[in-house]
């Protein structure tokens, strides 16, 4: 007879016993990739694929209906997640690919998993990076090519001197950029590339539908199956759990699982093609909710799901060419009940889903309209591990802490939110108002006519010369009306924040 479930009761009860005494939970953050709003059952009644797992984390926790990622396009997030800071403030713009970087957060800026490791946390993350990496070739130069030519030219032999292992993380295995839409598919180990790219992928192999025509003609490794990237992060997160509650039960952790699902192309594994009636991106949600699920059930079989903070999120809104197909193949609209999708300032390209489990502090089926953004993870992770920010750290970050344990009441956390887009574009909203100091989407491009353009889905500007928008948020949730004309007094007021806000170099107040 195996030892195995004896063991794994032992450690639980031990893990039990040791958590009363109130040590810091652990924490896992779960972020999909562009998976929109309305992707999710439990936000939209009218969704066509099932959600079971991420409906139970929000049945047996807070589903926040008012979320959003810090921008509307993956890297900018990424780097506002880690760093609780707004990207702008960095100058970059644009997103990372091949092997472009150098990493954004500079060397010796503190990083939510850096933080966590002070207060005494294992800290892993695996899947997708994207905040930038620096690769040399042989003579020892950085490449500054993000395209194929630079992935050609690294000399692999040589480390990655700001890969996540040396920005606060004790393990990594994953990508560098968008792990099936990028120059460089190959895996990386902490701060090298064990398995070299040989070769340009073979498009031609790869499924053809049209959620597939996303991918670039990169270099591949031998080693990296296209429809299996998701599979793989998924075994080394369990890994990570299964070692680390075994060898190191008295230690918290913090994993961050960073999915490719749902990023297109919509590339599902076998075992997931047709399991609905949506098609091959539905098929793609359904396995990303079956990571979720597969994820707590190994949190629960090593006896420490009830003291570990599970958060679910979004990088952005969903795709263009992904909501067009699925309103009109299967009558699916991710961004419902938002205007907009990725890349756009409105409403449907940066708020997103956010559930957080937490069972003993957490209201179960618990909902909440906080206005919060993934900025605000490092302020409540820190605020939950006991630790104390200096004020050069999480300048864009509050702590939503009091949310979650259902003593903050109606009164809002955040005064009010910033959100950017992948060219700086900015936008600022202070509870029913939401200004965008800018012209149309900011990102996506509505005069774009045929099959795939946003044009079809372009609202009529109903005032064509003003140089900003403003909406009532509470009585237009759809963003049709702009009322910059009719209410100059708030424009003038949110801009002056907005400019305010750049210039003190932080929205959060200092410590």
């Amino acid at each position: 007879m195996s030892l195995r479930p004896k063991r794994i009761a032992l450690l639980g009860f031990l893990l039990s016993s040791f958590f009363a005494t109130g040590a810091p939970p652990n924490i896992v953050f779960i972020l999909a990739d562009d998976l929109g709003y309305g992707d999710i059952a439990c936000y939209n009644p009218t969704s066509k694929i099932p959600t079971a797992n991420i409906d139970r984390l929000a049945a047996e926790g807070m589903r926040f209906t008012d979320a959003h990622s810090p921008s509307t396009v993956c890297t900018p997030t990424r780097y506002s997640l880690m760093t609780g800071r707004m990207a702008f403030r960095t100058g970059f713009r644009g997103v990372f690919t091949g092997v472009g970087g150098p990493c954004m957060i500079e060397e010796k800026r503190l990083t939510l998993p850096g933080m966590l490791q002070k207060q005494g946390y294992a800290t892993a993350m695996f899947g997708k990076w994207h905040i930038g990496m620096s690769f040399f070739d042989k003579e020892g130069q950085r490449i500054t090519n993000g395209g194929v030519k630079g992935v050609k030219a690294v000399d692999y032999s040589r480390p990655i001197p700001d890969s996540p292992i040396h920005r606060g993380f004790d393990h990594f295995y994953g990508t560098v950029c968008c792990p099936t839409t990028d120059w460089l598919y190959a895996y990386v180990d902490g701060d090298r590339i064990p398995v070299p790219p040989t070769r340009i992928v073979d498009k031609k192999s790869l499924p053809k539908h049209p959620y597939s025509n996303d991918n670039r003609a990169g270099m591949i490794a031998s080693n990296y199956d296209l429809e299996e990237v998701d599979l793989v992060f998924l075994k080394k997160s369990q890994q990570f759990l299964k070692t680390h509650v075994m060898e190191k039960p008295n230690q918290p952790f913090f994993l961050f699982h960073s999915m490719q699902a749902v990023h297109l192309p919509s590339f599902p594994a076998d075992q997931f093609k047709g399991k609905t009636k949506s098609g091959p991106h539905g098929d793609f949600i359904f396995e990303m909710d079956w990571i979720v699920g597969e994820l707590m059930k190994t949190l629960q079989s090593l006896g420490v799901a009830d003291n570990t903070i599970v958060m679910f999120g979004s990088d952005n809104g969903p795709e263009v060419p992904t909501v067009i197909a699925m309103r009109r193949d299967h009558h699916h609209d991710g961004a419902r009940p938002w205007r907009g999708v990725k890349r756009d300032q409105w409403e449907g390209g940066h708020r997103t889903p956010f559930v957080v489990r937490w069972p003993g502090k957490i209201k179960a089926g618990s909902t909440s309209d906080q206005i919060t953004s993934l900025t605000d993870i490092f302020a409540t992770c820190a605020a939950i591990a006991g630790a104390e920010l200096p004020n050069d750290a999480a300048e864009d970050s509050y702590d939503l802490l009091p949310v979650l344990e259902g003593t903050q009441g109606d009164r809002q956390v955040r005064p009010y939110l910033l959100q950017q887009t992948m060219s700086l574009a900015m936008s600022v909203r202070r509870g029913k108002w939401k200004y965008l100091d800018h012209k149309g989407s900011g990102g996506s491009n509505y005069s774009r006519d045929g099959e795939w353009g946003m044009k079809q889905y372009a609202i009529p500007d109903n005032a064509p010369d003003a140089p900003g928008q403003l909406y009532n948020l509470a009585q237009d949730p759809g963003e049709t009306t702009n009322l910059s004309a009719v209410h100059p007094r708030v424009v003038a007021r949110l801009k002056a924040l907005l400019e305010e806000s750049k210039k003190a170099g932080r929205s959060a107040p200092t410590r």
